[in-house]
């Protein structure tokens, strides 16, 4: 989904936010960023950056083993959203 671009620092500013959303849209199995923005109705590049600060910090991990789509799966860490 592309959308109009919002200042950086906006989107990451709603980041904690959707900790709870992101979370509940790779619960049920492993999802690549565009998949993610797709469920929750965001651009990809606003998704994106709410997965990179969330696997940064520990909420979610990739999945090694690739569909071979050349995205990355993302699924929970085991770290419950703040």
């Amino acid at each position: 989904m592309t959308g109009p671009h919002r200042d950086p620092r906006e989107v990451i500013r709603e980041e904690p936010t959707m900790h709870r959303r992101v979370l509940d849209a790779v619960c049920g199995e492993p999802r690549t960023v565009p998949e993610i923005a797709a469920e929750l109705g965001v651009p990809t590049h606003e998704a994106l950056l709410w997965v990179m600060g969330m696997r940064r910090y520990g909420y979610l991990r990739e999945v090694k083993a690739s569909a071979g789509d050349g995205y990355f799966r993302y699924e929970p860490a085991g770290r419950d959203a703040p």
